[in-house]
């Protein structure tokens, strides 16, 4: 949810209504930010105050021992069938809502214990025997605790006998953690232009897969699921984001310890807790509740504030002006038409290639984005400043944060420096910013909780960040880049992890973040614009509807060579009234659009289909595939098959094999046929989807990359040596190029392309 509550929104549309048009034209001329915040702060009344209040009531983050004790039980049930995973994050979600030092906590983490040590993660079992104890676990039930504690001392001490990770920390799989700071490659720099603004450009030729920059976030939220249903609709073993990362590190875990005041936030261990605490949840945590119902760029902007602090606001406004102004006024000295090369804080320097201003903890770099005040519509910006008005006020409930307090707050009696209000304020315009540069930070997700043999996956959100220097990327629909994350912490590799009786003596962190990889998707020529999409893309978007998204978020129109093209295209399908990837029914040559009516190409057949017609046919075939894919995941792959064998049916007398529906309905068929381990028949399924694919999104793309991938695990299942190494070289090229080098699935093709070279030389 990254926009406030549909009841917030509600609220603030019908306070605007209702205001006399003397107050609603006053508001619209408003265009200072500072001006802006404080004139809604001056609307905030007792109903707004009584009405957000019962609002984010909706969205309670206080702990419930009651429902902590649900979760236990859950828990034990996953463990009864040795879903442990599932188990252990039961139990963490009744850690993260039971009391401190009850009995109930004890009981959470004593029943976690057992399903780590199931997981063989020996160490977190240890931490959370310990923690059960502290928390005043039962003395008569102390000795099965005791025997696990001896179990996993063992364990360590006999280091071959264990397999297991060297720290709590999992990293989601699109990449594995390291330390990272910003770093521009050489031969790329910003630019400034009247026309595009700041830019990047390539200054030498980049390869297909060439790192361009990496970026480190200047701050990021995780993204939560919906409160209102999460727990009451989705009651099956399904965990959202909140469920399964570090709400500050955001690294994947099964032992999280929880924040001790609120039941929502929990972390990968006591370093994230700690520092969390140090820099921002000390603030957010009572406010937890107002935070979900304001939505995460309102949660991200005040974050933003809150970490750049009230000096270094302060010292930005003075000393520099909006950054787009300077770059203005200094690419008019130059008079030249070429693109101007900029450095530190953006001034011009000629033949530089410094861009130290621009990193993941510059706050110049944040501040200097534009935010785009006259571009939201009057109600938009209405709607964002009573709700950091509201925010501020709620945060004025407590003591100002430590970054922003000054001498005058010291002994605090409850009442905020009217001065204070900057903090409002920055984080208003911080949230104007986010509405156009926020960046999703992505991981890929297999879906466990089938527990099927052959599992899906899918590309999920778990945050929103933001970066200084990947803002800088202008937009395309078919850009020119692609990006991957890594996200979690990095441990100090002169630390030693050792073991004492019942204790852990873990290794000191030394970085934690979200870092942005920014790799050349095509060979990038001297001089070039280096590219990146801010979502439409033109291989799941029609240009009109990518233009008008584009528009309307983002305050441009869209210009790129993909949408000339297409609008080309559009164009001339029009006067020749093609109809893409339908076929005729009589002589299954293409179909054209005709009124409201398709009609067959071929003079002679004349066959012809309403439009109602076909759209009911495809809709029919997107309900027996929806279907299909239920029943498969509840392992009733019999009657999966026969109802994609009739989808199939219908779809080829209709489809061309490159619609993107029969795409799909290939790789939900050779999903089925690899759950029974019919891996070549599998394999010739994914071979059509893969035509599907290509069509969609192009012979270069991610989605390709991965159904690639997928075909070589297939061949590889079905010890086809020559079919799986014919596919490894284009899969690792592909996934290499758009996911990194380090990415899980690259290197499980190595390791299948290692062992099957292996093999081969047995033989040979």
């Amino acid at each position: 949810m990254d926009l406030p509550c549909p009841e917030w929104v509600q609220h603030v549309e019908q306070k605007w209504t209702e205001m006399r048009s003397e107050g609603n034209e006053l508001f619209c001329l408003l265009t200072d930010i500072d001006v802006i915040f404080n004139h809604g702060l001056s609307l905030i009344g007792p109903e707004d105050l009584n009405n957000f209040s019962r609002i984010s009531e909706k969205y309670s983050v206080k702990k419930s021992p009651e429902r902590a004790s649900e979760f236990r039980q859950q828990g034990n049930l996953s463990f009864k069938v040795k879903d442990y995973t599932s188990a252990a994050l039961y139990y963490s979600k009744g850690v993260c809502n039971a009391d401190k030092n009850t009995e109930e906590l004890s009981l959470c983490y004593a029943n976690r214990s057992a399903a780590l040590f199931y997981h063989g993660l020996y160490r977190e079992c240890l931490e959370d025997i310990q923690r059960s104890l502290e928390a005043g676990y039962p003395s008569h039930l102390q000795d099965k605790l005791r025997t696990r504690q001896a179990a996993c001392l063992n364990q360590l001490r006999n280091p071959e006998k264990s397999n297991t990770p060297t720290t709590n920390h999992q990293t989601p799989p699109c990449q594995k953690s390291r330390i990272s700071t910003t770093c521009i490659s050489h031969g790329v720099s910003v630019y400034f232009s009247p026309e595009k603004g700041r830019h990047i450009l390539a200054t030498e030729n980049k390869s297909a897969g060439d790192v361009v920059l990496e970026d480190e976030a200047f701050c990021y939220v995780l993204i939560p699921s919906n409160k209102l249903n999460a727990d009451t609709k989705n009651k099956g073993n399904t965990f959202k984001t909140e469920d399964r990362h570090c709400h500050h590190c955001l690294s994947q875990s099964l032992s999280f310890v929880p924040c001790p005041n609120c039941s929502y936030t929990r972390y990968c261990g006591e370093s994230c807790r700690k520092d969390a605490w140090e820099r921002w949840h000390q603030w957010e945590c009572p406010i937890g509740a107002d935070l979900l119902a304001i939505g995460v760029l309102g949660h991200l902007a005040l974050r933003v504030a809150l970490k750049a602090g009230q000096n270094e606001v302060q010292s930005v406004k003075k000393n520099s002006s909006d950054l787009s102004h300077e770059d203005c006024e200094t690419y008019s000295a130059y008079k030249s038409d070429l693109p101007v090369q900029l450095s530190l804080e953006g001034h011009c320097r000629e033949g530089s290639d410094h861009i130290d201003c621009y990193h993941g903890n510059s706050y110049m770099g944040i501040y200097s984005l534009l935010p785009h005040v006259a571009e939201h519509s009057p109600g938009s910006r209405f709607l964002l400043a009573i709700t950091m008005a509201m925010l501020y006020r709620r945060l004025q409930g407590g003591p100002p944060p430590d970054m922003w307090a000054s001498c005058e707050d010291e002994g605090f009696s409850g009442i905020w420096q009217p001065k204070m209000s900057l903090l409002g304020a920055t984080a208003l315009r911080h949230m104007m910013q986010l509405m156009c540069n926020a960046q999703a930070v992505t991981a890929v997700r297999v879906k466990e909780e089938s527990g099927m043999a052959v599992q899906s996956s899918s590309e999920i959100r778990i945050a929103t960040a933001i970066f200084p220097v990947l803002s800088l990327l202008n937009h395309s629909c078919s850009p020119n880049t692609s990006i991957s994350f890594t996200v979690g912490f990095q441990t100090d590799p002169l630390s030693q992890f050792s073991c004492s009786e019942g204790h852990i003596d873990h290794p000191r962190s030394s970085h934690c973040g979200v870092t942005v990889t920014v790799q050349a998707s095509k060979d990038l020529a001297a001089g070039q614009e280096i590219l990146h999409c801010y979502g439409p893309h033109c291989s799941r978007m029609e240009v009109k509807e990518r233009q008008r998204h584009l528009l309307k978020q983002y305050f441009f129109h869209c210009n790129c060579q993909a949408c000339r093209i297409d609008l080309l295209e559009e164009s001339q399908n029009a006067k020749e009234n093609a109809a893409p990837g339908l076929k005729c029914l009589k002589c299954n040559k293409p179909l054209q659009s005709h009124m409201d009516r398709y009609m067959c190409s071929m003079p002679s057949c004349g066959h012809e289909i309403t439009s109602a017609d076909v759209q009911n046919r495809l809709q029919g075939l997107r309900c027996l595939l929806d279907e299909a894919v239920h029943i498969m995941e509840r392992n009733r792959l019999d009657k999966a098959l026969q109802i994609l064998k009739s989808a199939s049916s219908q779809a080829n007398s209709i489809l061309t094999e490159t619609h993107p529906l029969q795409g799909e309905l290939a790789d939900a068929t050779a999903r089925a046929y690899a759950t029974t381990g019919e891996w070549s028949l599998a394999a010739s399924h994914l071979k059509r989807s893969i035509v599907a694919v290509q069509a969609q999104f192009g012979e270069d793309s991610i989605e390709l990359g991965r159904q690639l991938f997928k075909l070589a695990q297939l061949h590889f299942n079905a010890r086809d040596c020559d079919a799986a190494l014919s596919v490894f070289p284009r899969a690792s090229k592909l996934l290499s190029i758009h996911c990194g080098p380090h990415c899980e699935e690259l290197q499980e093709l190595h390791e299948m392309e290692h062992c099957l070279q292996g093999l081969l030389r047995n033989n040979d």
